[in-house]
């Protein structure tokens, strides 16, 4: 039965609205509700587990169909960064205790400033929160690498939150669960656990954009890589040397104090 569309009053023949894309009214009922949290639940769910899958099995090319449109099975990119990087600091911090491990660590190597020894030990129970934070950066380093293959920055900040997607969900299946089981060891293990998931990003990197350029040759993608690593650690230098400027501000406004409080103890 046709009826007007109570959003822009268009004629409704079928179940959405061909103007606004809005679904035919139905009352609010037992039945209405019961099918929303259905349709939340398990579509979030099916899209989420659907989009994981692909991007194990080959994250170029997944990240490059949802470039090229083919989005409708996918869960969102961008909120699927947020969610694993959210269950990979869950899992960091509540589950294998990484900080308090790190924070150890660090002590036993000598780092005497408690200060770093609390910031190194949060970066490393973070480190998919804080790679995240640092999306845009990585899509411009990328962006340059790539410049004449097409892609604005926008689709290249897509691009890397498909990149963290593959590295998080590798780091929860692989490396966390030996993480959990050398997390009361007395040796350096889950340290070097850790030092190993950062080294095989040009790994995850050269195989992601060989799947996402696949007609580019791997030199290619390898010459490629190195450029963007290159563009990331001179961003790195830059940000060691901003904070450095910093804490010297802020050293010179505080005087004595401030200084003992980042000296080490």
């Amino acid at each position: 039965m046709a009826e007007n569309c109570k959003n822009c009053n268009e004629l409704i023949t079928g179940n959405f609205c061909i103007n606004c894309g809005q679904k035919k009214y139905k009352r609010i009922d037992r039945k209405y509700v019961m099918e929303e949290v259905q349709y939340t639940f398990l579509h979030a769910n099916k899209g989420l587990l659907y989009s994981a899958k692909t991007i194990l099995k080959n994250p170029g090319k997944t990240a490059r169909d949802f470039i090229d449109g083919n989005r409708v099975r996918h869960y969102k990119p961008i909120l699927l960064t947020f969610v694993l990087s959210g269950l990979s600091a869950f899992l960091s911090y509540k589950v294998i205790g990484m900080e308090a491990m790190m924070r150890d660590y660090y002590s036993v190597m000598h780092m005497d400033s408690v200060f770093m020894q609390k910031v190194m030990a949060t970066i490393s129970s973070y480190m998919s929160l804080f790679m995240m934070i640092l999306i845009p950066f990585f899509a411009l380093a990328t962006r340059i690498a790539f410049r004449k293959s097409g892609h604005n920055y926008y689709e290249h900040v897509v691009m890397n939150a498909y990149i963290l997607s593959y590295y998080t969900l590798i780091s929860i299946i692989l490396i966390y669960p030996l993480m959990f089981i050398f997390r009361h060891s007395s040796s350096a293990i889950p340290y070097y656990l850790m030092q190993a998931s950062v080294w095989i990003t040009p790994l995850l990197l050269i195989w992601f954009f060989k799947g996402f350029y696949a007609e580019k040759s791997w030199m290619t993608i390898l010459l490629k890589v190195l450029i963007i690593l290159g563009l990331t650690l001179l961003g790195y230098l830059a940000f060691i040397l901003l904070t450095g400027i910093v804490v010297m501000i802020y050293v010179m406004m505080n005087g004595a104090e401030a200084l003992q409080s980042i000296q080490p103890r």
